[in-house]
């Protein structure tokens, strides 16, 4: 899956990650410049639980800054250089692209997340992504429950340039996902992106569609679905978190996107997720426009929270 060598792309992560980063500032500025005792990494720790790095990620942070500093002065320069180098150590197992390695093909992907996580849009991104290294792309319109669910996936599948396939709205998510995997089947489609329902409020009803869809899948092809990735909003913090474990449980979470990271200042949240669970993070979200999703160096996302990019 291409990178973001692009300098545009480093240019929109800075952008994207500077109220988070301007915020992480703001919280450790005052700890700067002083002596590393006790006191004062109890501050540190404080002032990164605040930046929404979770206390996790926050006491890892801590544990580094003793051993290698205790007793030592700190300069905020060199505060920010070692929380940049723990988070990227957090990030680094976890920042992996979503690989198209199925065989047979089509490789099913299911797209699960709440509604207003930036589900749909996610869709037609990671529809781009793989367009982008030339692999033929087919999405699905399984998430039939919502409305406008269906409307609003053929838009982008027409702006995006790939089939859609849907069923009537209301109608059965199962067997529209059957007929997707037939049909890019029979068209040699390499990778078969699935819109699922986002409602958490009866999860009873969600598992038992999603465990319908997993059975249905598993006759034509018992690896699918190969990842069932979970789609989440940055802009919620540390509710984020809990939908994982939701997920998780729900519906077997194999990975994890972050989207809208460029409308808040809770960023660290991709931390506390990556430190917590250490599910993948296939891609993050920094803007509105198609290439605004993408796979993401840790190390340089790492230095961009810390404010040392």
């Amino acid at each position: 899956m291409s990178n973001e060598g692009s300098s545009s792309w480093s240019d929109r992560l800075l952008g994207g990650f500077r109220k988070t980063s301007d915020r992480l500032s703001e919280n450790i500025a005052p700890v700067g410049n002083t002596r590393l005792d006790d006191a004062t990494l109890d501050e540190i720790e404080d002032a990164l639980i605040m930046s929404d790095l979770g206390p996790e990620a926050a006491g890892r942070v801590r544990e580094a800054l003793r051993e290698q500093r205790f007793g030592n002065e700190i300069t905020e320069r060199q505060l920010r250089e070692a929380v940049a180098e723990e988070i990227a150590a957090i990030l680094r197992p976890v920042a992996k692209p979503l690989e198209v390695t199925a065989f047979p093909r089509p490789q099913v992907i299911l797209v699960i997340g709440v509604n207003g996580s930036g589900k749909t849009t996610t869709i037609a991104k990671l529809a781009h992504l793989f367009m982008e290294d030339d692999y033929e792309v087919m999405l699905a319109a399984g998430d039939t429950f919502r409305a406008a669910a269906i409307g609003q996936l053929q838009t982008w599948a027409d702006r995006v340039g790939v089939p859609l396939v849907r069923g009537p709205e209301g109608g059965d998510p199962a067997s529209i996902v059957f007929d997707a995997v037939k049909r890019g089947t029979d068209e040699g489609t390499d990778a078969l992106i699935v819109d699922t329902a986002g409602r958490l409020q009866n999860r009873r009803e969600l598992m038992d569609e999603l465990a319908k869809i997993r059975k249905v899948l598993g006759r034509l092809n018992p690896e699918a679905p190969h990842d069932v990735v979970l789609v989440l909003d940055a802009t919620n913090g540390q509710n984020a978190l809990s939908q994982i474990d939701v997920f998780k449980e729900v519906a077997g979470v194999t990975g994890l996107i972050m989207t809208k990271l460029d409308g808040t200042a809770r960023g660290g949240v991709l931390v506390a997720a990556a430190q917590k669970y250490g599910l993948p993070i296939h891609a993050i979200g920094v803007g509105e426009q198609l290439d605004d999703l993408r796979p993401f160096d840790p190390d340089l996302v790492a230095r961009v929270i810390a404010g040392v990019a």
